[in-house]
């Protein structure tokens, strides 16, 4: 399924995770096809800090007129729920797609349940979204059993996708193109936003 482009489409607003944009991700790849699409910037400072990920967001929504889908994946879900904690700006929709475990340890090379608390990604957000969202979740994702993210998705108000053995969704993990973005994204476009009073 295509995207439609139209002036009464939502822009498309990626949000990367904590590694920024990587050439062949799935993100950067959907971000180049779509002509309604843009990306929150890379932090040139304070790259793990949770706060500053959501004001990058929330600046990044401030340049947008219109409504917004937003697209995240890895540690760009938790920058999306931080930031709709803190904001109230009305979104049209979410995808949120292989949500880390930050409360269980991450593998070599990822920041540590220390390091996460000091620069504030903990706790995770645990209350309803106030818009639709969809949660894409893989089998053998190592930053998350997929139970896990299946309760957060349950506590998010998300709808909960199985997208089967497809690791973290990355180009490390094999993955580049990832066509069923387009589908539920389009999903997503189609929705009426709901205001947070109708939850």
């Amino acid at each position: 399924m295509s995207i439609m482009q139209s002036n009464s489409t939502p822009t498309i607003l990626i949000v990367p995770g904590l590694r920024d944009h990587v050439d062949d991700h799935w993100q950067t790849l959907l971000e180049r096809r779509l002509t309604r699409a843009r990306s929150v910037p890379p932090l040139e400072h304070d790259k793990l800090s949770c706060a500053a990920r959501v004001a990058a967001l929330d600046a990044a929504l401030a340049q947008i007129d219109g409504p917004v889908v937003l697209v995240a994946h890895s540690a760009g879900v938790m920058i999306t729920v931080h930031w709709a904690q803190r904001h109230t700006r009305q979104i049209h929709g979410a995808l949120l797609a292989t949500p880390p475990d930050f409360d269980a340890p991450m593998p070599p090379g990822y920041p540590s349940p220390d390091i996460l608390q000091r620069e504030g990604w903990l706790p995770v957000p645990r209350a309803r979204l106030p818009f639709p969202s969809i949660v894409a979740a893989s089998t053998n994702d190592p930053l998350a059993r997929i139970e896990r993210v299946e309760e957060l998705a349950h506590a998010w108000g998300s709808r909960f996708v199985d997208i089967g053995a497809a690791g973290h969704l990355n180009p490390a993990s094999g993955h580049g193109e990832w066509p069923l973005a387009d589908e539920l994204i389009a999903e997503l476009c189609d929705e009426r936003p709901r205001q947070s009073a109708s939850l």
